[in-house]
């Protein structure tokens, strides 16, 4: 049986250094592949791109990751920046909204981490808290704490108990998007899991399941994808 094709967005950096050169680059850290193979899948790169080729490549996939990375501007959910949100990435932010809008038209399983959980949750018209405490260890440095499913939620399904997970990030849903619940909080309240209930597989996450061991919730896309 041929394993799910499993989509990853990327970084688009442009002065990156490796060797000689330095140029503009696609880049994805590792642990995403790393970790769509180990939950039995394979990981194809998605760099951002022309927001109109979105549907034509969702198409070609089995399963969709929105990957971490910067803050998404805050112009995209109707606030004013604030001085701690970090610059905006407007390739990134145009192709992945397209992309989530395509997976949700056409009901390909999708996964968002971090910034993918909050853009999703922006997809569907909610807002972001643009700075929280406590969920940063240290810059460039990954924390963790401890997340608590909400029964009855697909993520209760997958990770029936708390969990210890990898953290690193500033920001937060606020205002839920229209359809969206959440499915695990924090211990201060931070909503740190979010769903679309339904036939579909739509699921966020706001921690970096790439940054550790637990490879229940990318098992759990691979399978939907399956």
């Amino acid at each position: 049986m041929a394993r799910p094709l499993i989509g990853v967005s990327t970084y688009l950096e442009s002065a990156v250094r490796w060797g000689v050169w330095e140029l503009e680059a696609a880049l994805l850290p590792a642990g995403y592949p790393r970790l769509v193979r180990a939950a039995g899948g394979l990981a194809a790169m998605l760099p951002p791109d022309d927001p109109a080729y979105a549907a034509e490549v969702v198409a070609r996939l089995d399963g969709l990751v929105i990957a971490g990375g910067p803050d998404v501007d805050p112009a995209r959910y109707g606030a004013e920046r604030s001085p701690r949100t970090g610059p905006p990435a407007p390739e990134r932010d145009a192709w992945e909204l397209a992309l989530i809008g395509a997976a949700l038209a056409a009901g390909t399983p999708l996964l968002g981490v971090c910034r993918g959980m909050q853009l999703l949750n922006v997809a569907l018209g909610g807002t972001l808290v643009q700075h929280l405490d406590g969920h940063v260890a240290e810059v460039g440095v990954f924390g963790g704490h401890t997340v608590e499913p909400v029964p009855g939620t697909r993520y209760a399904d997958i990770v029936p108990g708390k969990a210890s997970v990898p953290t690193y990030h500033h920001q937060a849903v606020d205002r839920l998007g229209a359809g969206l619940r959440p499915s695990a909080y924090a211990e201060d309240g931070t909503v740190e899991a979010v769903e679309l209930p339904g036939p579909g597989w739509v699921l966020g996450v706001q921690w970096h399941p790439e940054m550790g061991e637990d490879t229940r919730v990318m098992r759990a896309l691979v399978r939907a994808a399956s």
